[in-house]
């Protein structure tokens, strides 16, 4: 039986933690939502402001590191969203977000800072190459089954404890840095997709949205987010020709 009021939809510092679009998120899942008939409604939370504990839904999107040390401390400041998150409300985090949702992390100048503990992920900076451009994963068959498309850019290495299980397999990109992107623990779950992440794969917005209204919901008929994706998995698959690299998912 789904829901009958309101879903709340927080967007979670946008004003330090929105690079490539990540506040879109919001709008897809609040879209997705009224195209079935069911009221929700985005509220936005920024910084210096009181986190609210009551909320469905508590999104972060990427931001420098600057940015990513003052939010954590804000949201340590007003642990709503933690509380939230212990009664079983649904955290999904980009980059940057993602590594504050962890036990801990470090930038470039190899400083030491405490995560707010909600997945069992450490991060720190990578030693590769900057990780830019396309990235294509095939998620855990758990969760869904279809590829998902984003853009990174990152330098963090993120490396999973035994409480996260990875989001998805990398099958063109870097990801985490060890052949996985993202972690899930429960209903808080991160990755380094941009894109809007939701945008570009409406599977995993739906999966998100089944948490909070406790059963699956139908696929929704939209062909020009069928088109979307296609174009991006042809995208990566001319990425990996022209880098003489075959594609196995």
């Amino acid at each position: 039986m789904l829901r009958d009021s309101a879903i709340r939809i927080g967007l979670v510092l946008p004003d330090v933690l929105g690079t490539y679009g990540d506040s879109g998120n919001a709008t897809i899942l609040l879209k997705r939502l009224d195209w079935r008939g069911i009221g929700a409604e985005v509220v936005t939370v920024g910084i210096g402001e009181p986190m609210p504990s009551a909320l469905d839904i508590y999104l972060l999107g990427g931001g420098e590191d600057r940015a990513q040390t003052l939010a954590v401390s804000h949201l340590r400041e007003h642990p709503g969203m933690q509380r939230a998150a212990a009664g079983g409300a649904v955290v999904m985090a980009v980059c940057a977000g993602l590594q504050i949702l962890g036990e801990e992390f470090s930038g470039p100048d190899g400083v030491l800072h405490g995560g707010l503990g909600l997945l069992d992920v450490r991060s720190t900076p990578g030693t590769a190459t900057r990780a830019v451009g396309e990235l294509l994963t095939v998620p855990d068959s758990g969760l869904m089954d279809e590829p998902m498309t984003g853009f990174e850019n990152h330098q963090g290495h993120t490396l999973l404890g035994p409480g996260a299980k990875p989001l998805s397999r990398v099958v063109y990109g870097t990801g985490n840095g060890d052949g996985v992107d993202g972690a899930y623990q429960g209903h808080v779950v991160g990755t380094y997709m941009h894109g809007p992440v939701l945008a570009r794969n409406p599977a995993f917005a739906d999966l998100i949205l089944s948490w909070v209204v406790g059963q699956p919901l139908a696929p929704l008929d939209i062909p020009a987010i069928d088109q979307l994706r296609a174009e991006r998995r042809r995208a990566v698959q001319q990425l990996a020709r022209r880098r003489k690299r075959l594609l196995r998912f």
